[in-house]
């Protein structure tokens, strides 16, 4: 298995640059093919703006949507996110590791996601009709491949739990996992999460690196998240609201955008 591992912390001494060792160790110990973009180390420009479209010409407005779709088209986005779509199209899983700031991820990584996940590549694809409307929730670019979070988190674990102050970390996750991972095509695996990162000794590494190891070990077999699919029937289209007689259970919120059944 060829597994991508985008890796979003400044510092490489830090816990989560150790859990990345780890990771990419027990994975080639596996036999699989590890490549790991560092962001911080490849100092990945993270904003969009004119200089990522070189086609573009002075006199038009910066259009991102438009532009970017015709910059993927044409061939004429810049070097560095060419490269990174093509780790993209070679993994058959990718990973995002990154540390939880404010609730969600660093902003270098989130800049990874809107240069690389391009119009024409990981949206705006597809057929629009009143059957189906683009390949996205489930179909697209990268549907086939598997993809997981690794987060390390400051607060408790208590602290994310459905009674906690910060909201469960499942609903904090849900708009990368489901809105970034899910929507071009990724299966997503349940995350694994590390909390209290910034108290942790030397004795309560090796513990949690076994924890990590093991969720390595088990990456071609865990079962993805069952995240219902946009175009099979779920959801009304174009409301792209979930039909009336779905029976969703007890879930409410985000958790009825999953499904009992599993994925096909």
């Amino acid at each position: 298995m060829k597994v991508l591992i985008v890796f979003a912390h400044p510092e490489p001494q830090s816990l989560s640059a150790a859990l990345c060792q780890v990771a990419v160790r027990e994975l080639e110990a596996q036999g699989h093919e590890v490549r790991v973009s560092d962001l911080y180390a490849m100092k990945w420009k993270c904003n969009v703006d004119r200089d990522d479209f070189p086609s573009l010409s002075s006199e038009l407005p910066l259009r991102v949507v438009s532009v970017s779709k015709a910059g993927f088209t044409s061939h004429s986005l810049t070097e560095d996110v060419w490269a990174e779509q093509e780790k993209l199209l070679w993994a058959d899983t990718v990973i995002l590791q990154f540390p939880l700031w404010w609730f969600t991820m660093p902003a270098i990584l989130k800049g990874w996601v809107d240069r690389v996940f391009s119009c024409g590549f990981a949206y705006g694809v597809g057929e629009h009709s009143d059957k189906r409307w683009g390949d996205r929730y489930g179909e697209g670019v990268l549907s086939g491949k598997r993809a997981m979070l690794i987060v390390t988190v400051g607060g408790w674990a208590d602290h994310y739990s459905s009674r906690g102050i910060n909201g469960p970390i499942e609903d904090i996750l849900f708009p990368i996992q489901h809105g970034i991972l899910f929507y071009p095509g990724l299966d997503v695996l349940p995350p694994f999460v590390a909390y209290r990162t910034d108290k942790v000794s030397s004795g309560m590494f090796e513990p949690m690196a076994e924890q990590l190891r093991e969720r390595m070990r088990s990456i071609q077999t865990t079962e993805p998240i069952p995240y219902r699919r946009q175009n099979y029937g779920d959801y009304l289209i174009p409301s792209m609201i979930l039909r009336d007689d779905i029976d969703t259970g007890a879930a409410t919120g985000f958790a009825v955008h999953q499904s009992t059944a599993k994925l096909a």
